[in-house]
């Protein structure tokens, strides 16, 4: 693998982080874990992985002659869901003796990440950039509909 292409993953990378940081900022400003670095750092890695995994199938598949590598992409991608699940498990708590269980928004978050982080990495920019889109409105106004929604489920079970 040439500089080149070494730098089109690095593009890559910094092009996932940034979108990662979006859902990350978000995170911090509502004061949740899993925020900015983590959010960032977790995109920025699956894109990395899975540009690793085309630049193993070119370096190997050379070396071992056309047609004798195979390569399954979609291991890749288990292997980064797999990871972030049990960065995703770290960020879930249960508090006390309540049902409340806290943490599940930024454990999605974090997957949401890596798979924006693998769009890029899949040259998909529209669609990495789409989806970015529809986590952050997913994470605020959602969050603005279920309040107001919370709100009124609380008056009536108060009267």
């Amino acid at each position: 693998m040439n500089w080149m292409d070494q730098l089109q993953i690095l593009g890559e990378v910094a092009v996932a982080m940034l979108l990662g940081a979006f859902i990350g900022a978000e995170r911090e400003i509502a004061e949740k874990p899993a925020g900015l670095r983590t959010q960032m750092l977790v995109a920025g890695a699956a894109a990395l992985l899975v540009g690793l995994g085309d630049a193993m199938l070119i370096r190997f598949g050379k070396s071992a002659g056309s047609g004798v590598l195979q390569s399954d992409p979609i291991r890749i991608i288990e292997a980064v869901v797999t990871a972030v699940g049990f960065l995703g498990a770290g960020t879930i708590i249960r508090r006390g003796d309540t049902d409340h269980v806290g943490g599940l928004t930024t454990a999605a978050s974090i997957l949401f990440a890596a798979a924006v982080g693998i769009c890029v990495a899949l040259r998909q920019f529209v669609l990495a950039l789409g989806v970015t889109i529809l986590a952050l409105l997913t994470l605020h106004s959602v969050k603005w509909v279920e309040s107001r929604f919370l709100r009124r489920r609380g008056a009536a079970a108060e009267k």
